[in-house]
């Protein structure tokens, strides 16, 4: 299957501070953030960060350099045009199974391909409601 979109790496700090306001999937061993650009340009805009939590710097840089990988395996399959994407490392990221975290990277993309349903609102109570006046 050929991409229809050209993907590059986000590389500065503004552009991660704006994914992350977009929606979030936490599965297993990465959080994957989504931000819809709106700008209607074919391009999907890949990110990929690890905490100090997660270990020292050879730790992190071994999380990153999986995360990239397997987004590289699945980005052009399940990102949608338009967004940029950051991969979080969690814990887990160096010592998952590979499988494993194909299909934690998979799950989270394809969770966030998938539009939500609007989120419905309580039935509002009558603000007297069990207070004598």
């Amino acid at each position: 299957m050929a991409e229809l979109f050209k993907i590059e790496r986000m590389t500065s700090r503004p552009q991660f501070l704006a994914a992350a306001k977009g929606v979030s999937e936490a599965r297993g061993a990465v959080v994957v953030q989504r931000l819809a650009r709106g700008d209607g340009a074919p391009v999907v805009r890949l990110g990929f960060t690890a905490t100090r939590k997660i270990g020292n710097a050879v730790i992190r840089n071994r999380a990153k350099r999986r995360l990239r990988e397997a987004a590289r395996a699945m980005a052009p399959l399940l990102a949608v045009s338009g967004s940029d994407y950051v991969f979080i490392a969690r814990a887990g990221t160096v010592d998952r199974p590979w499988d494993r975290l194909l299909d934690d990277v998979k799950s989270a993309l394809t969770r966030l391909a998938t539009p939500r349903p609007a989120p419905q609102d309580a039935p509002n109570k009558p603000a007297s409601a069990g207070q004598d006046s």
